[in-house]
């Protein structure tokens, strides 16, 4: 997998970056997203599959990307496909700063420091170039506004940031509710994208942790408003006659 082309993790932050307080939007969930990023990167690199709910490596290959390819080793050394709801939903602390400084060594973002109440040392990240982000959000406005079925990799990317909720990031106020309507749309149109967007959803909506209190029982439907309708949920492993800055 070579450098050529921006991974779906670095488009997801750089869209979630406030380009006015250098910050990035839904701080919490957008850990999450970004751990379902890397796992619909790897599957577009060939390197893993959906198996039902479950994520399988298919090919244990390195991809180059370092990490990715931590990411992949994690799941390799799982043995056994693992549910998309628990390997989102398990620890990735750090996963958001480093990919802050990823960007940051690629030269996309540079790091401003600062001080909170004149004595907590902050930093904001400030894209250096402003054309990358406006190339990335045409690629979702595009799609949102055409209704023409967007390519796997801008599906994906609409469906994480619906999932952590950038959509009022990216489209604020009562004039952007059509916008986020068919943000949420677009979950639709990329199979991959849409099972890791809905686990993203099921974590923080705890169905990850009621499914590891209670394993034997099937996964609870997700709070109100954590699927979107009309969008099926993805069946079960084996269960054709019962279907992880600011």
């Amino acid at each position: 997998m070579g450098r050529s082309r921006r991974t779906i993790p670095e488009e997801l932050l750089l869209l979630a970056l406030d380009p006015t307080t250098g910050t990035t939007a839904q701080p919490q969930s957008l850990d999450l997203g970004l751990a379902g990023a890397q796992l619909v990167e790897l599957a577009l690199a060939g390197r893993i599959a959906p198996d039902g709910d479950r994520i399988a490596v298919v090919m244990p290959r390195p991809t180059g990307d370092p990490t990715l390819d931590s990411a992949l080793e994690l799941l390799r050394r799982r043995g056994s496909p693992v549910r998309a709801v628990h390997w989102i939903g398990g620890p990735r602390l750090g996963l958001r700063q480093t990919y802050l400084s990823h960007l940051e060594r690629c030269g996309m973002v540079h790091a401003v420091a600062g001080q909170m109440c004149g004595v907590l040392p902050t930093t904001r990240y400030q894209a250096t170039d402003t054309a990358i982000s406006r190339e990335i959000r045409a690629r979702l406005d595009s799609a949102i506004r055409t209704g023409v079925p967007p390519d796997p990799r801008t599906a994906a990317l609409a469906a994480l940031a619906h999932a952590v909720g950038l959509g009022k990031h990216l489209y604020p106020g009562n004039e952007g509710r059509s916008s986020r309507s068919r943000l949420r749309d677009l979950i639709r149109h990329d199979p991959m994208g849409g099972l890791v967007a809905h686990a993203v959803m099921d974590v923080q909506n705890g169905v990850g942790a009621q499914q590891r209190r209670n394993p034997a029982q099937g996964a609870p439907p997700s709070a109100q408003g954590g699927r979107p309708s009309g969008v099926p949920m993805q069946p079960h492993r084996g269960s054709m006659a019962r279907v992880a800055a600011h």
